[in-house]
């Protein structure tokens, strides 16, 4: 995923799916506000410290992986939530990941309900506002990990596959403070496709 500026400014995301296609797992109304309002906030501020910088033409990763300071805080969140909006679709039952990667999963954790387990105990013990990662090292190893605030894994050289993310404005309005309940219902909106073209990717690039 290489996210370039368009005459030197960088979008808004267009959403894959209707801002109530979530529903009941994420509502219309906290994806109009996390969407429409947050996203767009740090996609502002970003493009305002462009202009005249040497991030200037750089993509969004590149950006992301050299930068720090208010520059990084909004590149590394718009990345962050291109990422989280893009790998979500509509609810399913029985929604788990199929092909290579399941089998990875498999392998490494023993099932896919104890990745699983590990992954919700991982955002659910995250301290304050953050993000937890599904991402894939330079062996093609799965890696879950926490990071904080606009944090993303690429700054370690990993590949980022999945994200929840676990500030409070994405899921206050539909869960209140029950950040558990939220990752729980997470995994009925994964698009499991996209993150299976994210490992294939992963695993065809240096």
């Amino acid at each position: 995923m290489e996210t370039k500026q368009v005459n030197g400014k960088f979008e808004l995301i267009k959403l894959p799916y209707g801002t109530d296609s979530l529903e009941p797992v994420i509502s219309s109304a906290t994806i109009g506000f996390h969407h429409g309002k947050h996203l767009q906030t740090y996609i502002n501020n970003l493009n305002a410290a462009l202009s005249g910088s040497k991030y200037e033409n750089m993509t969004l990763e590149e950006i992301v992986k050299t930068s720090d300071g208010g520059v990084f805080n909004n590149a590394g969140q718009i990345l962050n939530h291109n990422l989280y909006f893009t790998q979500l679709c509509p609810p399913r039952e029985n929604n788990v990941p199929k092909g290579k990667l399941a089998e990875v999963i498999d392998c490494q954790f023993g099932s896919f309900e104890a990745f699983k387990e590990e992954f919700v105990k991982k955002g659910s013990t995250l301290f304050g506002s953050g993000w937890v990662w599904l991402s894939a090292d330079n062996s093609k190893k799965l890696v879950i990990t926490q990071e904080s605030n606009a944090g993303n894994p690429i700054r370690q050289g990993l590949r980022p596959l999945l994200t929840f993310d676990v500030w409070e404005h994405a899921y206050y309005l539909d869960f209140q403070n029950r950040r558990a309940d939220y990752l729980d219902k997470m995994w009925q909106i994964v698009n499991w496709e996209t993150i299976e073209r994210r490992f294939i990717c992963c695993r065809c690039c240096k």
